[in-house]
């Protein structure tokens, strides 16, 4: 059995499809997961990553955990009291979904410690552990779903500052190998997409999909700032900005980790666009 933490999110929604489809016995948990939100056949379980004993059950008997580390956004929790749950309850395997900044911002950011100390924590939990590290998704492009509905617009700070950004179904790919497959115990792998991309870059994808011109609104870091803090911790959205705006030349590189793992090169963004173009319309 393999328990996906996560499992309505960007990376867990076509985590637990990837695993289904391979037939593999899972078990998908979220606060809101349900019937609709799974496929069929796979077992679900309501539970919350800030209570650890409420995983007790879920996690009791289960060979393989996936993990993730909450998102900027999420709710603070205790990585080592689930590890020690899940190990308590006989889980061998751990795949934890961290973050490229936890190496490229560990020295100029308590957020980068942090996540540091979660990894730290995985490695010396006594299970074999794989740990991912991707950069920005795509799937932040959602952020711009709205304005792209109402009035065919995007505003973002830094709009020709490119990176590599990574499709979600990318890192469920190269998770579900980890979780299923030896020969990744112990492995650190970095995860973006095939090439860098900007906001104006990507915004204009965004029209191509729809066959209409999306205008660009470049913001003010300033403005930015005030839009990003109504979701975002203060913290995180400093380190954001700090990457989006002056990405180190780790946070540019691109790196061959999705094809070594899974054969074959990692999706771009237009892919990702052309498959959840129904968000944008």
């Amino acid at each position: 059995m393999i328990v996906v933490m996560g499992a309505t999110g960007n990376v867990g929604r076509p985590l637990v499809q990837a695993l289904a489809e391979a037939r593999e016995q899972v078990t998908a948990v979220s606060r809101g997961v349900s019937d609709a939100g799974v496929p069929e056949g796979v077992r679900h379980a309501q539970a919350d990553m800030t209570d650890p004993e409420s995983l007790r059950a879920v996690l009791d008997g289960a060979d393989a955990l996936f993990l993730h580390d909450g998102g900027g956004s999420a709710h603070p929790f205790s990585p080592q009291d689930i590890l020690d749950v899940a190990k308590a309850g006989g889980v061998g395997r751990v795949v934890w979904l961290s973050s490229q900044g936890v190496v490229t911002r560990s020295q100029s950011s308590s957020h980068g410690d942090v996540g540091r100390s979660r990894e730290d924590a995985v490695r010396q939990s006594g299970m074999d552990w794989t740990i991912l590290r991707p950069g920005g998704f795509h799937s932040n492009a959602y952020a711009w779903a709205g304005s792209i509905r109402t009035a065919r617009t995007v505003a973002a700070p830094f709009g020709d500052v490119g990176l590599p950004t990574v499709d979600p179904a990318d890192i469920a790919d190269v998770a579900a190998a980890a979780l299923r497959e030896e020969g990744h115990t112990g492995r650190f792998y970095e995860l973006t997409g095939p090439d860098l991309a900007t906001p104006r870059q990507r915004a204009e994808a965004i029209g191509d999909a729809l066959g209409e011109p999306i205008r660009f609104i470049e913001q003010t870091r300033d403005e930015a700032r005030a839009q990003m803090l109504q979701f975002m911790p203060e913290l995180v959205v400093e380190t954001t900005l700090d990457i989006l705006g002056e990405p180190t030349p780790a946070e540019q590189l691109i790196s061959p980790d999705v094809e070594r793992v899974l054969g074959r090169a990692p999706r771009a963004f237009a892919d990702w666009v052309r498959r959840h173009i129904a968000a944008f319309r």
